[in-house]
């Protein structure tokens, strides 16, 4: 569209007192409607313009989410693959890199590359509930990238302030985590979105820790995508209040409920969810089964000598192999949201 052309809509779009919001896709332009956007000649006169290829009526709380947005038909790519597309992807690596070991992340990201995982994680900063427990330090940072460097694999990297995200965004993080504590901090999620406006960059958008419920996690991307960055992906990872034996209640059944509302992919968090490494595999399994479009797994070389929760939920990268495999198996049978829903 055109300058002129965009200032044609937004004047139209004005008399009805609504606003222009544009989001730029790898593929296309999409230009939202904010305010109340149910004015049938108002629609009618953007229809009658010759240059624009569609215009929907959404009939819903978030207007680019929405499974009939004009997002629908977008993709999701981390580095080179299509989250979703062709089978599930995979995310692996450590909960905390130790900055005094950067062999151990640096192995364990070779071995992980061995067994096809489509991306490393790695957390650089870490949000502790105990003031006096590890928080990470930015030299981890480094470690990571080096880990990227070697195994050509894209990183995801968690960030809970405007300072880490600029510190991630300069280094060239390909995914930005955003934790449970910060799931519903919509100040940093509307600035996400705008660091990463055009870019290749994606979002893994966790769940909120205290039941965050499907309109309102969904509601909680749509700042990310508001605010001009439509690669977001959804991961529950289990919630509060724990179930006896589990570090969390493990939430994967809610991925169907998502799908059916969002095009938005669907990543599960197994190992917060159960936060023992003997229960990732089944939870990674029933995660498939209930749709999801991929997993991020804490994955380790030797869990024993890791810090953080790697010594406890960290699966080995071998044990990583038989999850991949497992899950590809059920990925045909997975649950898939009516197309005409």
């Amino acid at each position: 569209m055109t300058p002129e052309q965009l200032a044609e809509v937004e004047r139209i779009a004005g008399e009805f007192d609504c606003s222009i919001l544009e989001i730029v896709g790898r593929n296309r332009c999409i230009y939202a409607i904010l305010g109340d956007e149910g004015r049938e000649l108002m629609f009618n006169r953007l229809r009658g313009l010759d240059f624009l290829a569609r215009v929907d009526l959404i009939e819903s709380p978030y207007k680019s989410m929405d499974r009939k947005s004009a997002l629908a038909e977008h993709q999701v790519k981390v580095g080179e693959t299509s989250v979703g597309e062709g089978g599930p992807f995979f995310i692996g690596g450590h909960c905390t890199v130790d900055p005094e070991e950067p062999n151990l992340y640096l192995e364990t990201a070779a071995a992980l590359k061995e067994v096809g995982v489509h991306a490393l994680r790695g957390g650089v900063w870490k949000p502790r509930t105990n003031p006096y427990s590890y928080q990470g330090v930015s030299k981890a940072l480094e470690i990571v990238l080096e880990a990227k460097a070697r195994t050509g694999l894209p990183v995801d990297v968690e960030v809970m302030d405007t300072e880490q995200l600029e510190i991630a965004v300069d280094a060239g993080v390909d995914v930005l985590q955003i934790g449970t504590r910060n799931a519903l901090n919509y100040s940093l999620l509307k600035e996400v979105g705008k660091k990463t406006v055009g870019s290749s960059t994606a979002v893994l958008l966790k769940r909120g820790r205290h039941m965050a419920p499907p309109n309102e996690f969904i509601a909680a991307a749509e700042y990310i995508v508001a605010a001009g960055n439509p690669n977001v992906m959804l991961c529950p990872r289990g919630t509060m209040p724990a179930l006896d034996g589990y570090r969390n209640q493990p939430d994967e059944s809610i991925t169907p409920l998502l799908k059916d509302k969002t095009w938005a992919p669907v990543v599960v968090d197994p190992s917060h969810s159960v936060g023992r490494d003997e229960y990732v595999p089944a939870c990674s399994m029933a995660a498939l089964a209930y749709g999801a479009d991929g997993l991020c797994i804490e994955a380790h070389i030797d869990p024993s000598k890791g810090i953080g929760d790697d010594p406890k939920q960290a699966v080995t990268p071998a044990a990583f192999a038989e999850i991949m495999a497992a899950c590809r198996d059920i990925w045909p049978r997975r649950y898939q949201p009516d197309p005409l829903g």
